[in-house]
């Protein structure tokens, strides 16, 4: 298979370190940024990955990608104006493709900057046994080939199929990865060839991890960037990995604006200046480079939206404090009677009722004229409007009367009970200002037959009470005086990810149940937000 490469490089340079981009989304695209770094010094390589654009074969997501990276990485070695040290740079796919690459131990290979990305796909597509459906019907389908007879169908329509095996149908034409992708909700055989996780500790390798809170891979980002500082067997690897951790969503890394919220100047990050500075200091070994400071974690504190360096992530400083969900058993919408308070509840309360239907699931995020629900954003939106419905149960917190900062990884422990077989538990995080405006600040998602194991998933009896533990991901902010600290719980984020029919048959089931669903807070059963809060 031959794979259409361009190559910039200044004439005068006879020999250079190389920065390499593998892209499915068209080379030339890559021009600009070529086209700076050979300005810069380097070498730049930009490839179209098999079966893409102008390159020869088929593509299959992934399925190539190390092994195409490693022979690429091998050919600019033996090339006269390669110095012998190669670097890769990139986003989103054109991040795992590096370590996919990495995995394969290419010799030349001397330094990374993946960002927004993946070192297990199970996990970049799944948060607690629920799939990121629209995300990946979207990205398959805008990147698998139609028959020119097939217009598409309403994608409003098509996310809603059940099963979930019919999904690539509903949309017009047969997608095999999609279908194989929807219906493989355990981290099973499936998925262990893009599994690297447990490789990622034997590479000597330095990486520049870069994210946003609000983008689906930051879980996957920021634990890459742990293991390799924590568990990286060569010493010296583990001293040369540093994370950027910033308020933005996909789409949005290094701006200011994303989507509702804008976090002002201070939030711009040239991530092309980020990058020279990263392959000046590990591939050409630059002296000026490597005499600059270098904490290992630089992060975005959303609120006062200011920058902190900090040694490892979680930041040290920080104490997991939790806050209690409490209500006299109406906390349905921002109108209702829940409370978030320090103070555990000292004798039993009401339980919260709602009803998940999956015919009228939540949005992920509130639905209006210009954002139909097929359409919902991974960013900061207002989310009153959502607070308004029945099926979503709101605990707010009085008037902060002092500003509450916490960085760290933030999680909900919930006591849980419904009336069929499985249900969602989703829970959102949220700053309320004082005009009203509710900002999302971290979200998660748990499926309740995977509440003990994703492997080993357990239907729920009814009535039972479970404790589950919900992941809301890396996050950082700082809610200010006279704002409010908000809790919202439902079950469902549509489409951002999928329905659950309530009925625990899986992605082949095409019955739908409405789920009765309870939060129990009383003692012996509390229910909390946990966060990593600096105290005074």
């Amino acid at each position: 298979i031959k794979l259409a490469t361009d190559i910039y490089r200044d004439d005068a340079v006879s020999k250079a370190p190389v920065v390499l981009m593998r892209t499915p989304y068209d080379r030339t695209k890559a021009k600009g940024a070529a086209e700076k770094f050979a300005k810069a010094g380097y070498v730049a390589v930009i490839q179209d990955c098999r079966g893409t654009r102008a390159s020869e074969g088929v593509m299959a997501p992934y399925n190539n990608e190390g092994q195409d990276g490693y022979d690429t990485i091998e050919w600019i070695t033996r090339q006269p104006w390669c110095s012998g040290r190669v670097g890769m740079m990139g986003g989103s796919y054109v991040g795992a493709v590096q370590w996919q690459a990495a995995v394969e131990q290419p010799p030349g290979l001397a330094a990374i900057a993946p960002q927004a990305t993946w070192s297990s796909f199970y996990r970049n597509l799944y948060l607690g046994g629920a799939v990121r459906l629209s995300l990946i019907a979207g990205w398959i389908a805008g990147n698998t080939a139609k028959p020119a007879d097939v217009k598409p169908a309403d994608m409003n329509v098509a996310l809603m199929r059940l099963p979930l095996s019919d999904v690539d149908e509903a949309i017009g034409w047969p997608m095999p990865w999609l279908d194989a992708m929807l219906t493989h909700p355990e981290p099973n055989g499936y998925w262990t060839r893009l599994d690297l996780t447990s490789r990622l500790p034997e590479l000597t390798l330095p990486a520049l991890h870069v994210v946003g809170y609000y983008d689906f891979f930051s879980r996957e980002s920021v634990g890459n960037f742990v293991i390799m500082q924590k568990q990286a067997r060569d010493p010296k690897t583990r001293q040369q990995q540093r994370l950027i951790l910033g308020p933005w969503d996909h789409g949005s890394v290094g701006k200011t604006k994303v989507a509702e919220v804008e976090f002002g100047a201070d939030a711009a990050v040239d991530t092309m200046a980020l990058q020279l500075d990263w392959f000046d200091r590990h591939l050409k070994q630059d002296a000026a480079a490597l005499g600059k400071p270098f904490p290992p974690v630089r992060y975005f504190s959303m609120g006062d939206n200011v920058w902190h360096d900090a040694q490892t992530w979680p930041p040290e400083g920080f104490t997991a404090t939790s806050f209690h969900l409490r209500s006299d058993g109406k906390a349905n919408t921002r109108k209702g009677d829940g409370r978030l308070t320090r103070e555990a509840p000292a004798k039993a309360e009401p339980a919260d009722t709602f009803r998940a239907d999956p015919a009228n699931p939540v949005p992920a995020c509130p639905v209006t004229e210009a954002r139909p629900i097929k359409a919902a954003v991974w960013g900061p939106v207002d989310q009153s409007a959502n607070e308004d419905r029945d099926d979503v149960l709101v605990y707010t917190s009085d008037e902060l009367t002092e500003p509450l900062t916490f960085a760290g990884n933030i999680e909900a422990k919930l006591h849980v009970s419904a009336d069929t077989p499985d249900a969602d538990w989703a829970v959102k995080l949220v700053d309320v200002r004082p005009d009203g405006f509710a900002q999302n600040l971290a979200t998660g998602i748990l499926r309740g037959r995977y509440r003990d194991s994703l492997l080993k998933p357990q239907p729920l009896k009814p009535g039972e009470v479970y404790e589950i533990t919900v992941d809301l991901g890396p996050c950082a902010a700082t809610i200010a005086k006279g704002h409010k600290l908000r809790v919202d719980v439902c079950g469902s984020l549509f489409p951002l990810y999928d329905r659950n029919p309530n009925t625990g048959e899986g992605p082949f089931g095409s019955r739908t149940a409405i789920a009765t669903e309870q939060v129990h807070h009383q003692p012996g059963a509390l229910s909390r937000i946990v966060l990593p809060c600096r105290l005074p």
